[in-house]
């Protein structure tokens, strides 16, 4: 065919185009206009509306009233039920015919009792194919049923994608009919949308980009929307672009379909059950289409949720994993946060995600899939590698705010040396959409370019839900192969990684804590969930470690392995990204704070339960005794039941993982005093520090006795409360950014002056009240024990404030360049100067029950019982209290809260003065057992080195005769120690963090214990046989 010659003009042959498939302009009359045939109405149309999520078998049964299309419904949260009966006309014989239904809620088509697609416009799953090509021997008479949840892919927000949800909005069903759905249109458009874009991404500086622009002009010229027979020559010009083939050398893209779903976010636990549904649904209707689909699917736990409500679509999950399409990845519960939980929830996330996909699906994961949490520990590699995970994949660090991680694909190396393969999607997206920029963005940003010739494509909607498209597909079935752009396979994680693995020789290693420069203000954000957290964690420590003791010492016990199974369940399910971090409406905050409640009674029979059983009945006797449950003595008072209404103390000394009675004989070496001095100040002293406290609760001086060394900077003050204002760019519960350091107002309003509430013997205490403004205020005890290394600060604060942050700092008479924050399993240094680029993003960090900053020969410690926000810098502590964000929880935060933390200085270095241990203490309590005999004192297990840890002692799933203890190097050293026990042990072994013995490696026991040795930070499990 001749047409006269155009000019060169990029910009109107490129718009001609773009309009030619346009959905806004010119649909009269351009291709886009073609894409739906015939339409006729539905024979009728019913609803009824709910305020609770229920069952298909129970929705059919209620009464159903007629509606129609513009009505809307709600509020939200409620879920509306539509009964849509429908008759397709016989003259569509041979046609494609879907429903097509358009609303603002999400949607899920039920038919013959099973759900079959889901219909989210914000997905663009806007129609249920009925039949690819109707004869007449298939039913035109159809009932169909959609479950409508009266939210939006994300939530509800008023106003925002963040605000807190508008519970009175409704939502409105926009459209609701027949249509045929003309394929080949769809087809056409594919081609030239693809076209159009390899235009806009190449640009004017490559050829293949013209070219691509004058084959889809000329493919304008030849197409004739209005004639279907035109459409054959416009497609055969699009295939032979297509067809040109890359060189052998071009970067291969490895596409993998995905759905990253929040197990909770913007929406409640709920909800999220039914988004698995509505997406995983649509992903096997795709798979059952398009055989060479791979899915790849995380979180142990929405499985289970699908397992549980939906059994009919679970079991056509589990055909297609055994069919290699859909791929569980991940192996652990919940995409869990990277930083708050501590090392032994991280080791229980994988063991019981792992454990799951080998019951259901015969397979352990190989890769640790967590692409969307707001940092990642340097301790993750090791425990990936004792989980049976050698790979690693996320893109959030593309999020950084100030500096560009360097890699895409490289070694990441653990806080123990550990190494994974770990890639960074280029793309720095897990829902991509099959389109060129995708492909140009994942080659253009690679930053290993010369080393690592792979990478993954993720494509499908997410956080939401939703998953990929057939159109998604599409877009990359026409470009597998294309010269200009990245090859693309379809493929899955193990592909990928092992042809990473197969050219790694040239891949640069990165060395300790992935650190996100973002998001940082949820180490304090929703201060009631990461106190329930860390007090759960504490208390399902103690509960096993007092099972296993029973378990031991009483032939009737039974180790409560299924209650403390659904327990931990529920606590790694709270620690998902979204719930421990705070970034989650209201909704979200009361079902996780309810959880805990429910952990904290149910773990409160058990340890009752267990405590009780340490002795067998006719053993028992009247005298109150004490658990400790952690691997070394503790000399602490203790406050007795039943004392009211003075508290009735007690100083007690309890052996390593043992019990002993309470003796009110026991006296300190040095009782406590407490003075109001004539200046108005209060000194407490317990030979071991000597404090002074100026009338708003400030530290004036604080002394470490025997070596004569002041804490206090000169001329500062300890314990200063300081207020911030506290406006992000943009994520509210997220984020705090570096400006609000500007901003710090000292809190020194008093409203009730120090005053001494208990003047000394085994505790002095003294007591103030501030006000922090008009609405809130805090008020403050003071507490010295005897023998205690520490000063205890236990706090109270009415917080009702907006954008504000609040903290406490201490500076102090110690300079060093870095100091050193506790993590999972160990600790690691950070800067306390702001040198670089890299320094500064560190200027709100997290770290969990201790920091410390020390020089040579001296240091201080802060210690906390629920807090992870940090700053060291210079030379001053400073410890995150509470936030005030209004989104997208606008009440977060608001109200009581009750923490504590604890300062101590020390000579020496942290390790030798038993920081460490004293943080430990602090968080995990001495345990009360009423009616123990008379003579009761025993220890289970002890460790000869105070740099050695025992973590965790609890019985093997899935064994009866045996207990795993877990053990980790503290200090950062190479060292040989020797585990004691007294528990009747036949014969051990090391074993992984999934529990699996190696036989190879038997833990000889000798009369002297099981000696083992260990190299920085290791983490050594230990399977004990009982006799």
């Amino acid at each position: 065919m001749f047409h006269q010659p155009v000019l060169k003009n990029r910009r109107t042959l490129l718009e001609r185009a773009e309009k030619f498939i346009s959905e806004i302009y010119f649909t009269d009359c351009n291709l886009r206009g073609r894409l739906y045939g015939d339409s006729c109405p539905l024979e009728s149309l019913s609803s009824f509306l709910c305020q609770k999520r229920i069952p298909f078998s129970e929705a059919v049964k209620q009464n159903f009233q007629p509606c129609k299309v513009g009505d809307s419904f709600g509020p939200t949260w409620w879920t509306c039920w539509f009964k849509v009966q429908l008759t397709i006309p016989d003259a569509w014989r041979g046609k494609q015919v879907h429903l097509r239904w358009e609303s603002d809620g999400e949607g899920m088509v039920w038919r013959n009792g099973l759900p079959v697609q889901g219909l989210t416009k914000e997905g663009e799953k806007t129609s249920y194919v009925l039949t690819e090509s109707l004869r007449d021997d298939e039913p035109h008479s159809v009932t169909l049923y959609v479950e409508l949840a009266c939210n939006g892919l994300f939530g509800a927000g008023q106003g925002s994608m963040i605000a807190a949800p508008d519970p009175e909005r409704k939502f409105t069903l926009q459209k609701a009919e027949l249509v045929v759905f003309n394929h080949d249109v769809r087809e056409l458009l594919t081609d030239f949308e693809m076209l159009v874009d390899i235009v806009k991404c190449l640009g004017e500086g490559e050829q293949r980009g013209y070219q691509a622009l004058f084959t889809v002009n000329e493919m304008v010229n030849l197409c004739d929307p209005s004639d279907p027979t035109s459409f054959a020559a416009a497609h055969s010009l699009a295939q032979k672009f297509f067809s040109q083939r890359n060189g052998q050398s071009q970067h291969t893209v490895h596409a993998m379909g995905h759905c990253h779903i929040d197990s909770a976010w913007l929406w409640p636990y709920e909800e999220t059950i039914r988004k698995c549904a509505r997406s995983w649904v649509t992903v096997i209707r795709l798979m059952e289409k398009n055989p060479e689909f791979i899915f790849t699917c995380s979180q142990a736990q929405q499985f289970e949720w699908v397992k549980s409500w939906y059994p009919g679509l679970y079991s056509q999950i589990q055909h297609f994993v055994q069919k290699g399409q859909f791929i569980p990845v991940g192996g652990t519960w919940v995409e869990m946060d990277g930083n708050l939980p501590s090392g032994e929830s991280m080791v229980r996330q994988f063991l019981e995600g792992q454990r799951f996909f080998q019951k259901e699906f015969g397979m352990y994961c190989t890769e640790f899939w967590l692409p969307d949490t707001f940092g990642y520990s340097a301790q993750l590699p090791q425990i990936m590698q004792g989980s049976g995970i050698t790979r690693f994949l996320t893109q959030k660090l593309s999020w950084n705010l100030v500096n560009t991680f360097p890699h895409n694909t490289f070694f990441w190396e653990g806080l123990d040396g550990s190494q994974v393969l770990t890639h960074f999607p280029p793309g720095n997206s897990y829902e991509m959409k099959g389109k060129v920029e995708d492909l140009t963005n994942t080659l253009k940003n690679n930053k290993d370019k010369g080393r690592a010739n792979h990478s993954a494509a993720l494509f499908g909607f997410g956080d939401g839900g939703g998953g990929p498209t057939q159109l998604m597909l599409d877009r990359f079935q026409r470009v597998w192969d294309t010269d200009g752009l990245p090859r693309v396979v379809m493929s899955s994680p193990n592909k990928l990684f092992s042809e990473l693995q197969s050219e790694s020789s040239l891949l640069c290693t990165w060395s300790g804590e992935l650190f996100l420069e973002l998001h940082n203000g949820t180490y304090t954000t929703q201060a009631q969930i990461k106190l329930g957290n860390r007090q759960c964690e504490a208390l399902l420590h103690d509960v096993e470690m007092a099972s296993s003791l029973a378990l031991c010492r009483n032939q009737a016990f039974q180790y409560p392995s299924g209650k403390l199974q659904e327990l931990w369940r529920l606590l790694l399910l709270n620690q998902f990204h979204d719930v421990i971090p705070g970034s989650c409406i209201e909704m979200v905050v009361q079902d996780a704070l309810r959880y805990y409640q429910d952990i904290r009674r149910e773990g409160a029979k058990l340890l009752l339960q267990a405590c009780e059983a340490l002795w067998e009945g006719p053993q028992r006797g009247s005298t109150t005794a004490v658990l400790n449950t952690l691997p070394w003595e503790r000399s602490e008072v203790i406050t007795l039941p039943g004392g009211a209404p003075e508290p009735q103390l007690a100083l007690v000394k309890i052996p390593s993982i043992g019990v002993a009675a309470v003796s009110e004989s026991t006296q300190p070496t040095c009782r406590v005093s407490v003075t109001v001095q004539a200046d108005g100040t209060v000194l407490m002293e317990n030979g071991i520090l000597r404090v002074v406290i100026e009338k708003t609760g400030r530290l004036v001086s604080l002394c470490l006795v025997d070596a004569n060394r002041e804490a206090i900077s000169d001329g500062c003050f300890g314990n200063q409360f300081v207020l911030f204002e506290d406006v992000p760019l943009y994520w509210d519960a997220w984020d705090v950014m570096d400006y609000h350091l500007q901003t710090r107002r000292p809190v020194v309003e008093v409203v009730h002056p120090v005053q001494v509430a208990s003047t000394g013997g085994l505790r002095g205490t003294v007591t103030f009240t501030l006000r922090i403004s008009e609405r809130s205020s805090l008020t403050q005890e003071i507490i010295l024990d005897a023998s205690c290394p520490y000063l205890r600060f236990n706090t109270k604060v009415d917080w009702m404030e907006s954008h504000k942050f609040l903290k406490v700092e201490f500076p102090v008479r110690a300079r060093s360049p870095s100091a050193t924050y506790e993590i999972q399993f160990g600790h690691l240094q950070r800067p306390t100067h702001r040198n670089t680029s890299w320094d500064w993003a560190r200027f709100e960090v997290w770290g969990h029950k201790w920091v410390d900053l020390s020089e040579h020969g001296f240091g201080v410690a802060v210690l906390n019982d629920c807090k992870y926000g940090h700053s060291v810098n210079g030379n001053t502590i400073t410890l995150s209290l509470l936030r005030a964000p209004k989104a997208p929880d606008a009440n977060a935060d608001m109200g009581q809260h009750e923490f504590t933390y604890a300062l101590m200085p020390h000579i020496g270095s942290f390790q030798d003065a038993s920081v460490i241990q004293c943080a430990y203490n602090l968080n995990y309590p001495l345990r009360l057992i009423p009616n123990a005999p008379d003579e009761c004192l025993w220890s289970a297990f002890s460790v000869s080195s105070p740099a050695v840890i025992l973590e965790t002692v609890k019985k093997v799933e899935d064994r009866k005769d045996a207990l795993v203890v877990r053990l980790y190097e503290s200090h950062g050293g190479s060292i040989s120690t020797t585990l004691f026990t007294t528990l009747p042990i036949r014969e051990a072994f090391h074993c992984d963090l999934l529990e699996r013995p190696d036989s190879t490696r038997p833990a000889p026991i000798r009369d002297t214990g099981i000696s083992l040795s260990f190299s920085p930070f290791q983490i050594v499990s230990l399977l004990l046989l009982l006799k």
